[in-house]
């Protein structure tokens, strides 16, 4: 079995195991999960979701957003670290899509990243979420179970990016990355992986023969 052959079969395990693929940060507008992406480096979405509670509330559009003082964003997105720095790309990057762009949201990760504060795996996360084209989304639950499930050797986010664009399916690599989110939320954790009770392995010995992962 090639490594692409096995990619495809761990897709349609997780597929099985997860049916619903939904992004785990919560948003109604495209410029909404562009700040929460840019907020949840380096911090929990679940954090990440009680802190836009308060602060799409405050700025209902993205107008609001465009004009707002910086240390009053500050103030808002101080529980997820990071936040001078966070709330400065957050107003510089909403101005630019209110008066530069006319609110249009780019659609390639090259014209995506060249936003303030817009890295390579918020805008995979937009071109899957919102443009519904082929992303690889290369946060820590992906690199961390990928390794693990032999599909890369590297813990670099642009070459896990890049070895999974080669083995997935492309309609489904996005779906793949938010099963992987809730994957390493409930069994395949980082410190103490469940193992014993683990559905993906289970389903995959039964599918492939001589299938292991890397836990270490």
């Amino acid at each position: 079995m090639t490594k692409k052959q096995k990619a495809a079969e761990i897709v349609l395990c997780l597929e099985k195991i997860y049916p619903q693929a939904v992004c785990s940060l919560i948003y109604n507008e495209p410029y909404e999960l562009m700040i929460a992406g840019r907020l949840s480096a380096q911090c929990t979405d679940a954090r990440v979701n009680v802190v836009t509670r308060e602060l799409f509330a405050k700025y209902p559009t993205l107008k609001s957003f465009a004009d707002a003082d910086v240390n009053d964003v500050a103030e808002i997105v101080k529980p997820c670290g990071l936040y001078r720095t966070k709330a400065k790309s957050i107003v510089e990057m909403t101005h630019t899509l209110y008066y530069e762009l006319s609110g249009v949201i780019p659609d390639t990760v090259e014209e995506l990243t060249k936003l303030s504060g817009i890295g390579r795996k918020t805008a995979n996360l937009i071109m899957g979420d919102v443009h519904h084209k082929p992303a690889v989304v290369a946060d820590t639950h992906c690199i961390r179970i990928s390794g693990r499930l032999g599909l890369t050797e590297s813990s670099d986010p642009k070459k896990v990016e890049s070895d999974l664009r080669k083995l997935l399916p492309p309609e489904k690599s996005s779906d793949f990355c938010h099963r992987l989110v809730i994957f390493g939320r409930d069994t395949c954790t980082a410190r103490t992986p469940d193992c014993e009770h683990c559905p993906l392995r289970a389903m995959m010995e039964e599918r492939v023969t001589g299938f292991k992962c890397n836990v270490k």
